[in-house]
């Protein structure tokens, strides 16, 4: 038997994944070892294999084949666009893609003038303005405090996560519209769905089968 091997998002990511997945009996205790200089984490016994990345990173390894299974937010896999497919929403990790800005931006967003927009994730913000809008929007792809750009001036508004909103209210802004809702997902490679679909399908379903308080 091969082994199946998952890619994880580094961080809460990996950490809530391996809460669930030792719910249904699949466990590495390899991974428990915070010493441990190891990339790839073992379990033999179920014939497991698992490695952490960054979590923009992860899509690309399930779609070259790098790995099986992948967990990671929804928010990455529609901004990479993978060859990969969604399987499972995990149910962890929610929170929101919204259109944000000052109170003043409502009127561009309303009648659909030309807008600025600042972001991290440009394919988003221009599937959004594109496609559901039908907006001219001119996408800056910005790496960090998004926030700071209608502030400064360099945006009308940004696209952005929001989990509870607190930093966006400090600064004087608030959502303005949602894109869309995002959580942890689950996605396999292809492939490795026709190959080892036995034995994906029963993760999937052990997953799917955990009780509301489990997730």
């Amino acid at each position: 038997m091969r082994y199946l091997t998952f890619a994880l998002g580094k961080g809460r990511l990996a950490k809530e994944a391996m809460n669930r997945l030792e719910k249904i009996g699949i466990s590495c205790e390899e991974m428990k070892d915070k010493d441990s200089r190891k990339l790839i984490f073992v379990n033999e016994e179920l014939k497991l294999k698992f490695f952490l990345s960054k979590g923009p990173d992860v899509p690309t390894y399930v779609e070259y084949g790098a790995a099986d299974i992948g967990v990671v937010g929804r928010d990455t896999i529609l901004e990479e666009g993978r060859n990969i497919y969604e399987v499972l929403d995990l149910g962890f990790g929610k929170c929101r893609m919204c259109v944000c800005g000052p109170e003043s931006a409502k009127d561009l967003l309303l009648h659909h003038e030309q807008i600025r927009v600042a972001t991290k994730y440009p394919k988003i913000a221009r599937t959004y303005f594109d496609n559901k809008k039908h907006q001219t929007a001119e996408i800056i792809k910005l790496n960090g405090s998004i926030e700071l750009a209608p502030i400064v001036g360099l945006s009308d508004v940004i696209v952005d996560i929001v989990e509870t909103g607190s930093t966006l209210r400090e600064n004087g802004l608030s959502v303005l519209e949602e894109v869309c809702p995002l959580s942890a997902r689950m996605v396999v490679n292809p492939v490795s769905m026709k190959m080892e679909q036995q034995r994906i399908a029963k993760i999937i379903e052990a997953l799917r089968a955990l009780p509301d308080e489990v997730k």
